[in-house]
């Protein structure tokens, strides 16, 4: 198994792409941290299912307080040992179905993604730089559920701290990666058609989680079916 041994933070691992990430980094034999503010209930009993034998732990706090961050890390650290693999998943990708969020619901929800991204990057980066040895991989958005809204301060904030990270902890054998999905309300939308699934999402996390991508940092990766070549039609 690709990951065998190692172990990985896993945000926003309830549900939706970070419980579908959590489940293949652990098939791949990762140990696996699953940090939400919510149970990570439907997520564990998945992991046990796939894999009896998978190694676990659960956080549940406030993602955005240090102290719970910090603490969250440090236990995992007692648990496990070295941490090899961070997944920053507080990616505003909900679905609003009914009421439109305003605009202040977005701009909280983006708020939030870079405050936890920055708090967990920042946790969890001496212990990637003590062993000379870390994967970090940003989630963000292209779009948001709306059809013309766009996520563009959130995203470029957290393009701008992934390259940012990148930058500073290369020496160390450290990499900072993201990858930007199209929200999932605009799936069906793409102009390729084809159908986004928070599976997809999870392989891409994958690649930059494993050792093929030792040479790869400070990119943005889009999952998004074609929905950024629209504009070229």
């Amino acid at each position: 198994m690709k990951l065998k041994g190692q172990t990985a933070i896993v945000t926003g691992a309830a549900n939706g792409i970070g419980a579908q990430t959590a489940l293949l980094l652990s098939q791949q034999g990762a140990n696996v941290v699953l940090i939400d503010s919510t149970s990570c209930a439907g997520t564990l009993q998945a992991i046990q299912s796939f894999r009896g034998k998978g190694v676990y732990l659960e956080c549940l706090g406030e993602i955005r307080d240090k102290e719970f961050v910090n603490a969250a890390i440090a236990r995992a650290s007692d648990m496990f040992g070295e941490l090899h693999i961070l997944v920053n998943n507080m990616c505003i990708c909900s679905i609003h179905n009914e009421t439109p969020p305003s605009i202040d619901q977005w701009e909280l929800e983006a708020d939030v993604n870079v405050q936890a991204t920055s708090l967990f990057i920042q946790g969890v980066s001496p212990y990637m730089v003590e062993q000379k040895y870390g994967r970090i991989i940003n989630i963000s958005s292209v779009s948001s559920c709306g059809k013309e809204r766009t996520f563009t301060t959130s995203k470029d904030a957290v393009s701008k701290l992934t390259k940012q990270t990148a930058k500073e902890l290369h020496e160390y054998g450290v990499t900072c990666n993201s990858v930007a999905p199209v929200a999932m309300a605009n799936l069906d939308e793409v102009t390729i058609h084809q159908t986004g699934t928070a599976a997809s999402i999870a392989e891409a996390v994958l690649y930059f989680a494993s050792s093929r991508s030792s040479y790869t940092t400070g990119q943005i990766l889009k999952v998004d079916g074609g929905f950024c070549i629209e504009s070229l039609n």
